[in-house]
């Protein structure tokens, strides 16, 4: 289906551009959310007498992202999450999440607007991008960890899985005598002196 773009969308065009989609993808989406028009001559005469507001629609928009991007740039957020001794998350972190942190700490954002490119399985330090308008991207480090210890370790760029496993566990080894009873506590025979 041939449609035209009231607005810029990633990875499809700019303002005013005239694309093919599938025929779902503009029924579904473009259309009801008016982020896009048919490609009709109607439409195309309804666009070119509308173009010069749609863009300075856009521009304002703009404008009012890239002041807020000030406030979003740059932020970490904690998110305190169980996890396994190998570091795997018992679930995974999601869009919600995140914008419920930012929220927290007087950041609006929209779900949509946070864009997860793979899920947040395992505890550690991720630069997540936020889309505050179609043109203006920033990106909140999102610090995953299973105590505010930890994040705070994080924070400071300490591997924590990497020390973790770099840890001395020798200690305490217990007595083994094959001949002992099931129950019997072993006891610690005086060494000989030679």
């Amino acid at each position: 289906m041939n449609i035209i773009l009231l607005e810029r969308i990633e990875k499809l065009g700019a303002i005013g551009d005239v694309v093919t989609v599938k025929d779902g993808y503009a029924r579904n989406f473009l259309l009801p959310a008016k982020k896009a028009l048919r490609a009709n001559d109607a439409n195309k005469k309804v666009f070119e007498a509308n173009r010069a507001k749609i863009e300075s629609d856009n521009a304002e928009r703009r404008t009012h992202a890239q002041a807020d991007s000030q406030g979003v740039e740059g932020k970490q957020v904690v998110l305190i999450r169980a996890s396994s001794n190998s570091g795997q998350l018992y679930g995974s972190v999601s869009a919600r999440d995140i914008v419920d942190a930012l929220a927290a700490i007087d950041v609006k954002v929209a779900k949509h607007m946070v864009v997860l490119d793979k899920p947040i399985k395992t505890i550690g330090l991720s630069n997540v991008r936020v889309n505050l308008h179609p043109e203006v991207t920033v990106h909140v480090q999102v610090n995953v960890a299973r105590s505010p210890d930890e994040a705070e370790l994080q924070s400071q760029g300490v591997d924590v899985m990497a020390a973790l496993f770099e840890t001395d566990v020798s200690g305490f080894t217990e007595k083994y005598n094959p001949n002992a009873e099931p129950g019997e506590i072993a006891v610690e025979e005086p060494e000989e002196e030679a």
